[in-house]
């Protein structure tokens, strides 16, 4: 399989939805979600220092009232970027405010909602980021790469909208193009891409012995099921006494962290195997599951820049637990939790960062990744060549004995 096919672009409404389960409703149960009551009522605040604070807010206020040139001015939309200043105040890129017309939209049910581009795409910044494409999308055709960021889409100017809207405008009905101008690292100018929609096939993983009694994982995304399937495909392959076990996350964008869990679980049988860190110090700390099915085989995880999120939470224990090598490049580096909470009163919903992931020892993984043990780079010369180098090194780590 030609490895480097797996750097490109596929929008689809599972990916959304996807994204809406790892980010926001699946840490329901952590305990860290905010739950709607009672609000404080700022503006009848007895708190001098409060009142102190904001006089300077109202103070603009009364002045663009009082006198700014072209009246009446639309007070709901100064609200509305006051919170989003507010937000923007944070300095955290995926922290940030959605008003309620873009709320309704990127909630609202999806017509063609399994036709796209086809590609894993990072909303949770200010713009719409390429992670990584799928093999044999549209979006791979047309030469989509990991880390293009999407400026524009058929003209229109996506600075300012929020990805998850610049999400759905990629999506369509199949046969039909979508313009997208593309900003790219190492290119001067802008340039559009046009790209043909099509219905979009979601293959979750992939298996095979290879030569040399090599057994190979490659898994796609954490979906639900995906810890299922890894143990499914694993006991298939261990009972043809495999040398050694690849299990290839390349361009894993991430998923559900229960399926992370479980597919750690499948090769760890016990102890710590992550950390969630929230804004006061506290940690939770999440164990294997106990129920490994490859405790032992030695074992090498293929990563890239493309590995993402749940990918990385089951690279960096596996990595820090001594479970096995990890070799490929530098990780993407997502590991912060994001919350997404509906104002009071139609008022939209703001994303809030709420806690960070580490490894089992205490690693950060936001913005920071993970290094591999062995790093070797995978180049498009090395896909036209046919060739797979890092592929290659994870087989000769398993036939020297070098592998944890």
């Amino acid at each position: 399989m030609n490895r480097f096919l797996k750097t490109i672009l596929i929008v689809f409404v599972s990916l959304a939805g996807l994204s809406a389960a790892f980010y926001g409703g699946m840490w329901a149960g952590s305990g860290l979600g905010l739950v709607k009551g009672e609000q404080p009522s700022y503006l009848t605040s007895s708190d001098p220092e409060l009142a102190d604070l904001f006089a300077p807010f109202f103070e603009v206020w009364d002045i663009i009232h009082e006198q700014y040139i072209d009246q009446p001015v639309d007070d709901e939309k100064l609200m509305q970027s006051a919170i989003g200043g507010l937000m923007e105040g944070l300095g955290d890129e995926h922290s940030s405010y959605m008003d309620p017309e873009t709320y309704q939209q990127v909630n609202a049910p999806l017509v063609g909602s399994y036709t796209g581009i086809g590609a894993w795409v990072d909303t949770s910044g200010n713009s719409l980021v390429i992670i990584a494409p799928m093999p044999g999308s549209p979006a791979e055709a047309a030469g989509i790469q990991s880390g293009d960021t999407v400026i524009a889409i058929d003209g229109k100017d996506m600075s300012g909208v929020d990805p998850s809207v610049v999400l759905q405008s990629i999506l369509g009905p199949a046969d039909t193009v979508v313009t997208l101008t593309i900003v790219r690292e190492g290119v001067d100018q802008p340039f559009d891409v046009s790209i043909t929609r099509a219905e979009i096939e979601i293959p979750v993983i992939e298996y095979e012995m290879l030569e040399n009694n090599i057994a190979y994982i490659y898994l796609l995304q954490f979906s639900a099921n995906a810890g299922e399937e890894v143990r499914s495909a694993l006991n298939e392959l261990l009972a043809q006494n495999p040398a050694g076990v690849i299990l290839d996350l390349r361009d894993n964008t991430g998923g559900y962290l229960d399926a992370a869990f479980d597919v750690t679980s499948a090769f760890i049988s016990d102890g710590l195997i992550m950390i969630e860190e929230t804004g006061d110090g506290s940690q939770q700390t999440y164990y294997a599951y106990g129920n490994a099915v490859a405790p032992d085989i030695p074992l090498v995880v293929l990563v890239n820049g493309g590995s993402a999120s749940a990918s990385e939470i089951a690279a960096g224990a596996i990595q820090d637990r001594g479970r096995g090598t990890l070799v490929g490049t530098t990780t993407y580096g997502k590991g912060s939790v994001q919350n997404w909470i509906e104002l009071q009163g139609d008022n939209g919903a703001i994303r809030v960062t709420i806690a960070r992931w580490l490894t089992p020892n205490g690693r950060q993984i936001n913005k920071v990744g993970l290094d591999p043990d062995v790093e070797v780079e995978y180049t498009e010369e090395d896909a036209e060549a046919g060739i797979d180098p890092q592929l290659e090194k994870a087989i000769e780590i398993l036939l020297s004995g070098q592998a944890k």
